[in-house]
């Protein structure tokens, strides 16, 4: 297949008075995570099998296989009406190898799991290429979990010990301890602590859905968090609103951050994030009518925000946008061209 090339050109929105800009690509994707692996970048996102793209240069991309040719055995047992359509993956390297969690859902219901394969190579002419998978991390259960086990990501504190944050909807963002092999959940997987909602009051019952949105998930609509260390603070980013809706689609990102991994997160006024805060980081314009579920890196020195957002000039089809990130003055994040 011939590699798609970015298409150069540069949109900007507005967020209060700061002008905003992002490159937009040809790259059709829905909840990008990426990594870089000997000068190569690959990208990992929503799609049959987990869908994989490469670039050498953030700007032409090559469509790679899938991740799973068939869906494990497991998930089917787990989630019966899954069909090999894989949400929300997240990538990260550990002691010689790379981690990639990923979601398996029924849509709408927290029928859900967070499954893990790994490999020790990213390019796929290595011979030792191969993708292991571990098996289920761990699962949400209707009327148990006020959780839903999807949008898994990976933060490592200073002193070592990893924990995987996810979420969507229901109770909103929770956090779980990993073993030291990250192939595994430590602690109570029933009871565990929220590290960002829309719901204002660790009290307050989820609201009911709106519109024609799912009644099982409520109108709690947050997910997608992605922690990133920066300096002193760890940061976490989330998706508010809606996605998945074309041309109607409300998704924004906003962010809060913590001196510690675990939290509590807080946005710029002091207000958790658990409890309905959250520093407005990006939202839709006249073209992007919804731009969320990203994730940061540093490569080469720069920081990047990763995400999608949904193409008024192409009927709302998601899309992959790739922007740098500046911190300012007091040490928040805001896209720069």
């Amino acid at each position: 297949m011939r590699p798609l090339v970015l298409i150069i050109l540069v949109v900007a929105c507005n967020i209060g008075s700061t002008r905003i800009y992002a490159q937009p690509t040809a790259v059709r994707v829905h909840d990008p995570v990426m990594a870089k692996h000997k000068g190569t970048y690959y990208l990992f996102a929503t799609g049959r099998g987990i869908a994989v793209w490469s670039s050498t240069d953030l700007t032409e991309w090559k469509r790679e296989s899938p991740v799973f040719n068939a869906p494990p055995a497991w998930t089917i047992a787990a989630v019966p009406t899954f069909k090999g359509h894989f949400w929300a993956p997240d990538i990260s390297y550990h002691n010689g190898q790379y981690y990639l969690y990923y979601s398996v859902s029924a849509f709408g219901k927290n029928t859900s799991c967070i499954g893990l394969a790994t490999n020790v190579t990213l390019d796929p002419e290595d011979p030792r290429f191969e993708w292991k998978d571990r098996g289920k991390i761990i699962q949400s259960y209707p009327g148990i979990t006020n959780w839903n086990a999807i949008d898994p990501n990976v933060v490592e504190d200073d002193a070592g010990t990893a924990y995987l944050s996810f979420g969507s909807f229901w109770g909103g963002l929770k956090m779980i301890q990993l073993a030291p092999n990250r192939m595994a959940v430590v602690g109570d997987t029933l009871q565990l602590p929220t590290i960002a909602s829309r719901i204002a009051g660790s009290g307050a019952s989820n609201p009911p859905a709106t519109a024609a949105n799912p009644k099982d998930a409520g109108g709690n609509a947050i997910e997608a968090p992605f922690i990133f260390k920066k300096k002193d603070y760890y940061y976490l980013f989330a998706s508010i609103d809606y996605c998945c809706k074309g041309l109607e689609s409300t998704y924004k990102m906003i962010v809060g951050r913590s001196t510690q991994a675990t939290g509590p997160y807080v946005d710029d006024h002091g207000t958790p994030l658990a409890s309905g805060g959250g520093k407005l980081l990006l939202a839709g314009d006249e073209r992007w009518q919804g731009v969320g579920h990203n994730s940061v890196y540093t490569f080469d020195g720069e920081d990047y925000l990763i995400f999608h957002g949904y193409d008024g000039d192409d009927n709302g089809v998601s899309k992959l946008r790739i922007a740098r990130l500046a911190w300012d003055e007091h040490g928040w994040p805001e896209l720069i061209n």
